[in-house]
């Protein structure tokens, strides 16, 4: 143990030597989640960015914070990164889906979710459901260095079944440098209920130096101590 002329040295107990590290459990840290913005009515969900968190609920209440403070928001999804599938990254004018085996035409067009707000065909839903099938989100990244965005919706069997869905029905779109693939039930989707939250002040030029008009009393201070 250290021993000082301090009290309160001594008091802490501290060894003289150094301390063998203390072994941590495996994934003892939080988790991160993937978070999509949509930044008006109708546009696509964009991705902007990850957010650490124990839990998704806890993972929405940092994205709303992160996300959408700044910027004009209408709505925010919340994925946990482990629940993405994805394909390798290709070059700007390539197509990620040229490295996926195409699916047979019919097999793809039975395969396509149809969007709940405008179509009713519960029995074939259910039926597909009952097969083991499920609806996946995908999203395209057009070009490095912008960001992943949901093109739509493909109902598969897995997530590997789902990008090869997604390439027969969005396959002809180029450039796709990479695709993400995410099951629908994992993720947290904001509710039109709420859309309260979002209600905050559009213009935030306040936060910007240039929204600050001093130019003419910098000139005047000037003036009065030249």
């Amino acid at each position: 143990m250290i021993h000082s002329h301090d009290p309160r040295m001594n008091r802490l107990g501290l060894p003289e030597g150094p301390v063998p590290a203390v072994a941590k459990e495996a994934l003892d840290q939080f988790g991160t989640y993937e978070v999509f913005h949509q930044k008006k009515e109708g546009a696509p969900f964009v991705y902007v960015g990850p957010v650490h968190a124990p839990e998704a609920d806890v993972a929405f209440l940092f994205a709303k914070e992160q996300f959408s403070r700044r910027f004009a928001c209408t709505g925010l999804w919340v994925v946990p990164t482990a629940a993405i599938t994805l394909t390798a990254y290709v070059g700007d004018t390539e197509s990620a889906y040229d490295t996926l085996p195409l699916l047979p035409k019919s097999n793809a067009a039975s395969a396509v979710a149809p969007d709940s707000r405008y179509t009713d065909d519960t029995a074939a839903e259910d039926a597909a459901y009952a097969t083991g099938e499920e609806d996946y989100d995908i999203f395209h990244l057009k070009k490095r260095g912008k960001a992943h965005q949901h093109v739509g919706k493909v109902r598969a069997s897995s997530p590997a079944d789902a990008l090869q869905v997604a390439k027969a029905v969005f396959g002809e779109q180029r450039p796709v440098v990479n695709v993400w693939a995410v099951r629908s039930a994992d993720v947290l989707r904001s509710c039109d209920e709420d859309r309260d939250i979002w209600t905050t002040t559009p213009e935030k030029k306040y936060r910007d130096a240039i929204a600050y008009k001093v130019q003419d009393r910098i000139e005047k201070f000037k003036a009065e101590n030249q």
